[in-house]
């Protein structure tokens, strides 16, 4: 089994109750990582998957179709290694009071390391913060890495402020 993102992993203890919405699950490494947490895990992807314990729907996140979670919110979004800029301020909507959203993604510069190389998949400096600005933030990250492979990559951990 892939294991977690150390991102998530660092962040995951902010969520200690709920349900968690993983973005573009792919084979479910965060999903299964949050369900061994004891909490209620929702995965989309446009993939079928098999997780067992979660639930899973399976969404074309970028081809003009509804949300497939109208109205559902969350305590917990975690998205990794995907960027759909026209989702971003769904995410925003959908974390419930109090929710956690965990985002780690390539940026800009990633291209000399490979894929993905394409701007529309790369965010730009700051972006995540941009796009975020109205959520608390715990904690933010511009930064090459090397593990699990070299990349450039933004990662954002940031809180829905309650609204009572």
């Amino acid at each position: 089994m892939i294991e977690p993102s150390d991102w998530v992993v660092r962040w995951t203890p902010l969520i200690n109750y709920g349900t968690v919405l993983d973005v573009a699950c792919g084979s479910g490494r965060h999903a299964n990582f949050f369900l061994s947490k004891g909490l209620k895990v929702v995965a989309v992807d446009r993939e079928p998957q098999q997780i067992p314990g979660a639930r899973f729907i399976q969404a074309d996140l970028e081809d003009g179709s509804p949300w497939p979670l109208p109205g559902e919110r969350f305590e917990g979004i975690v998205v990794t290694n995907y960027l759909h800029r026209p989702l971003m301020r769904i995410l925003h909507e959908s974390l419930a009071d109090e929710g956690v959203l965990i985002y780690e993604t390539f940026m800009l510069g990633n291209e000399r390391f490979g894929k993905p190389s394409n701007p529309a998949f790369l965010l730009r400096p700051g972006e995540l913060l941009e796009a975020f600005k109205d959520l608390t933030v715990i904690g933010f990250e511009e930064a090459e890495i090397d593990d699990p492979k070299p990349a450039m990559i933004q990662r954002l951990c940031a809180v829905q402020a309650g609204k009572g």
